[in-house]
């Protein structure tokens, strides 16, 4: 089969495509022929070995996609031609990949490949950040930085639907076009955010800060910020580890919460289907719709990646493999 091959640490332009050996059905497992795989931010650190996972050379990438079972154990919940989203960790990025049966499923009728490959790093994350970690709660205002990716319009949609004011945060007029299409109620710059955050919550502050992005803006951040307000840290797209002065803690009664999904997961068997048990009516009904920035065919793995890594993607960046 065709896969994506991560050979040496050098970032996204030495992906390549090879011809490897097919996956075999291992107890507790599904083979899932891949149509369409989901391209994140962890895929990129990956190709220079940045993440926290550093599988050895030479493995192929991609943490999710959408297909259709092939092959499926005798006991499994499963049958050959099921539609299904999954989450594989690593081997997205090929023709068929193997997924632990509890990281597949079922995808609703209607639901494209496309959509079912851009929800499971980003709705299940935000998911986990906003409903667990950030204890929201019916009519609280969250503020949304990276408001156009596929964190950002994940955040944005999931917040609202959780029936949250939402303000998005962006960088320019055409990530503003994408922040409104995923439903934000006010969209603000990401200069002088502070400032417009506050006019808009009436000198108030947000209850929620949604910050996949970190660098400098992180104390303006905590500055904007209600009493009892609470700021996700999700990642660090800018690149840079902010530090936190604790007595700003302390002063505003303000809290920094971790978001550590893959940490969630791993230690509590179950919650992966308990997630996307919560998000399918949303997802049927159309509250959650991921906005799809671009879709590169498979033998363009390194330019989707490419168009992460320089933050030129808005939306869900997809590939497609069928």
């Amino acid at each position: 089969m065709r896969a994506a091959r991560v050979s040496a640490l050098d970032g996204p332009a030495a992906v390549t495509i090879d011809e490897v050996d097919e996956p075999t059905l291992e107890p507790g497992h599904v083979l899932v022929d891949v149509h369409e795989a989901g391209v994140s931010f962890p895929d990129v650190l990956l190709t220079r070995g940045l993440y926290q996972m550093k599988p050895d050379l030479p493995f192929i990438p991609g943490a999710e996609c959408a297909g259709v079972v092939r092959r499926a154990g005798e006991d499994s919940l499963f049958q050959p031609g099921d539609r299904v989203a999954a989450f594989p960790v690593l081997g997205a990025f090929a023709e068929t990949v193997a997924v632990p049966e509890d990281m597949v499923f079922p995808l609703p009728d209607g639901v494209s490949f496309t959509t079912g490959a851009a929800l499971l790093m980003n709705y299940l994350t935000v998911h986990f950040a906003l409903a667990r970690r950030g204890r929201i709660e019916r009519g609280e205002t969250v503020l949304v930085h990276g408001a156009a990716g596929g964190i950002g319009t994940a955040a944005i949609q999931l917040a609202r639907a959780m029936h949250a004011r939402v303000i998005a945060v962006v960088s320019s007029e055409e990530k503003r076009a994408v922040a409104e299409q995923a439903g934000a109620h006010h969209v603000i710059a990401t200069d002088g955010f502070l400032a417009a955050a506050k006019e808009l919550t009436g000198g108030r502050g947000v209850d929620i800060v949604v910050d996949p992005v970190g660098g400098d803006r992180f104390t303006d951040s905590l500055r904007c910020l209600a009493p009892e307000g609470r700021i996700l840290v999700i990642g660090f797209t800018a690149g840079s580890i902010p530090e936190v002065k604790v007595n700003r803690l302390l002063l505003g009664n303000i809290s920094v919460v971790g978001v550590a999904w893959g940490a969630m997961w791993q230690g509590e068997p179950g919650y992966l289907r308990a997630q996307w048990k919560a998000i399918t009516p949303l997802l049927e009904s159309g509250a959650i719709d991921p906005p799809i920035g671009s879709s590169h065919p498979l033998d363009e793995v390194a330019a989707a990646l490419a168009e992460i890594d320089e933050r030129r993607a808005v939306g869900k960046v997809t590939l497609r493999v069928r």
